[in-house]
C-alpha cells in the first residue's frame, strides 16, 4: 500500500532547478531539447519562443491547472477553465490540436506533445493572424487569447496581459541568446552539465 504513492510520486515530473538559463534546462532535463528541436523543425517556431510560453504559462510543470475558487471554504466549485498541463491548452484546442495533426494519443501533461502543440498553434497564427514565429509577445497574445479573440483585439483592454506578453518577449529573446552558448553542445548529443 506503501508503494504506490511511491510508484506516482516517481512517475511525476519535476520542474527544472534554474529556469532563468535555457542551457541549465536543457542539461537538466535532456529530452527537452530534442523535443522543441523536431517541434521547430516541423512547423518552424523558434526554440526560445516555445520555451519562453511554456514558462509563462506551467513554470514548467507538468499538471498545473487554474485555481478552484470553494463556497463557504469546503465545496470546491468548477475551476474556471479546462486548461491544463505545460502548456495550459483548454480541452476543445488540444481537440483541435489532435484532430487536425492526427496526434489523438498526445497529452497536455508529456513535454514533447506540448512543444508540438504550440508550433502548431504558432503556425495557425501566423497563417491566420499574419504573426511571425519569431515574434514571442504577439504569438502569446494570440495564444492567450484565441485567434478570434486576438484578430478582435480584446488584448487592448487588458493591460496586465499586454504586460504579460511584453515579459514572454524578453524571455524569448534572453532563451535565444543562451541557446547561441549551448546549441552546439547539445546537437552533438553531450548531455553532460559543462558548468
Amino acid at each position: 500500500m506503501l508503494l504506490l504513492p511511491l510508484v506516482l510520486f516517481g512517475c511525476a515530473s519535476t520542474p527544472p532547478k534554474n529556469q532563468a538559463n535555457l542551457c541549465a534546462i536543457f542539461y537538466e532535463k535532456d529530452d527537452w531539447y530534442p523535443a522543441t528541436l523536431a517541434a521547430q523543425k516541423k512547423w518552424g517556431t523558434p526554440i526560445a519562443v516555445q520555451m519562453a510560453i511554456i514558462h509563462q504559462e506551467s513554470r514548467f510543470q507538468s499538471n498545473v491547472k487554474p485555481p478552484r475558487d470553494w463556497f463557504l471554504g469546503v465545496v470546491p466549485l468548477p475551476r474556471s477553465s479546462s486548461a491544463y498541463g505545460y502548456g495550459q491548452a483548454q480541452d476543445s484546442t488540444w481537440e483541435w490540436y489532435m484532430k487536425s495533426t492526427d496526434s489523438y494519443g498526445a497529452d497536455r501533461d508529456d513535454f514533447a506533445d506540448v512543444a508540438d502543440f504550440i508550433g502548431w498553434y504558432t503556425n495557425v497564427s501566423q497563417r491566420k493572424l499574419g504573426i511571425s514565429k519569431w515574434d514571442a509577445e504577439k504569438q502569446y497574445l494570440a495564444y492567450h487569447e484565441g485567434h478570434g479573440g486576438y484578430s478582435r483585439g480584446t488584448y487592448l483592454a487588458k493591460g496586465w496581459l499586454r504586460r504579460v506578453a511584453k515579459k514572454v518577449g524578453a524571455q524569448a529573446k534572453r532563451y535565444s541568446a543562451q541557446l547561441k552558448g549551448c546549441e552546439s553542445t547539445l546537437d552533438s548529443g553531450w548531455s553532460i552539465w559543462p558548468f
